[in-house]
């Protein structure tokens, strides 16, 4: 008899958290219970799974009593008071926050790329950046058969990474600006700084605060994360990475312009195209004759990641860009968090080792 599993969201209510919930509907993940924890502003509500209505409890340690899956996106703070908990009493856990990822005991995963992690996990297993998770599945097959020698990615980063308010705003803004009307601006480029812009009909070169040698601290994520997920090591010196991150008007789904060298110096454009086609969660969307190119509007509600536009740098031998975009809601957060529960229940991992 197939095993199934008594599974908690945890940030139910969210922008990431009702697609987790849409996702896991839609999973292999056998489902013999569902809890849906918020905070006590949305406990009593009730929200559908395939078709039946389940209320939303408040998240505390005893609403862990039982569950042996959680998938977790309500901030870093409630993922660090909370997922421990969850853990003492028998959970795996697996958090969309940024709570854990720079842990040397927690793995940070991306399905298609680093797996193999999963079976080192002590209870609890890491969500990538949502701009790093799209970047490392399009450059996986290039790692795979050419090897990597440097990545330079500029990013174009959707409203709704930074949130539903954020993405609120960002409508009430664009429509203020049409109407004649001075914008507000409360959220963005973060919330946690001194100055907030309007996002609409301008572009923020600021995601998340700065760090002291002017890198902003999603530019350094994305720095970090790409060489643990590709490395094994957050700090590893075999692979030079470097970012831009800019917010953009864009209502979901990201997109990067990425120049990478590979170490195979006879790899040609038509060899990049190849293996990148033919990679794990990988579509390739590259006819320049017919203007055939991933598109945010196009990628938005797919959990693939798209790439495009692949060709040679004519200065530098070795050396290619491309244009790689995918919805950052899912699989930038809430399919990649479903798929590594996919992984967990197919190599029997939902368990915390003793």
């Amino acid at each position: 008899m197939m095993k199934s599993y008594n599974v908690a969201i945890l940030g139910a209510t969210g922008a990431v958290g009702t697609r987790l919930i849409d996702q896991l509907a839609h999973s292999t993940v056998p489902v013999k219970s569902l809890k849906l924890l918020a905070s006590s502003r949305s406990a009593g509500k009730t929200i559908d799974f395939k078709g039946e209505p389940i209320t939303i409890e408040e998240a505390t340690p005893e609403a862990f009593d039982g569950v042996d899956l959680v998938l977790a996106s309500a901030g870093g703070g409630v993922s660090k008071r909370l997922l421990p908990e969850a853990v003492k009493r028998g959970a795996v856990c697996v958090d969309n926050t940024s709570a854990f990822r720079m842990d040397p005991t927690v793995p940070l995963v991306v399905p298609e790329v680093n797996a193999d992690q999963l079976k080192n996990h002590h209870g609890i297993i890491a969500n990538p950046n949502c701009s790093t998770i799209q970047m490392v599945v399009a450059l996986k097959p290039v790692l795979d058969k050419f090897g990597l020698k440097q990545i330079v990615v500029s990013t174009y980063q959707a409203a709704s990474g930074a949130g539903q308010s954020a993405l609120n705003e960002f409508f009430q803004q664009a429509q203020d600006y049409l109407n004649g009307k001075e914008m507000q601006s409360t959220i963005l480029p973060t919330g946690s700084d001194k100055e907030h812009y309007p996002l609409a009909f301008n572009l923020l070169p600021q995601i998340d605060v700065f760090e002291d040698d002017g890198y902003t601290h999603e530019e350094w994520k994305m720095i970090h994360e790409t060489k643990k997920i590709m490395l094994n090591d957050m700090d590893a010196e075999g692979l030079k990475v470097t970012a831009t991150c800019v917010r953009v008007p864009v209502p979901i789904s990201h997109g990067e312009s990425v120049y990478f060298e590979v170490a195979d110096d006879k790899a040609t454009t038509d060899d990049i195209k190849a293996a990148i086609a033919a990679g794990e969660g990988v579509v390739l969307q590259d006819d320049p004759d017919h203007q055939v190119y991933p598109q945010p509007l196009t990628a938005e509600g797919k959990r693939e990641t798209f790439v495009g536009r692949i060709r040679p740098d004519r200065e530098n031998s070795g050396a290619f860009h491309l244009w790689v975009v995918s919805d950052n809601l899912l699989k930038g957060a809430a399919w990649n968090t479903v798929e590594i529960a996919e992984r967990l229940v197919a190599d029997d991992l939902v368990r915390v080792p003793e």
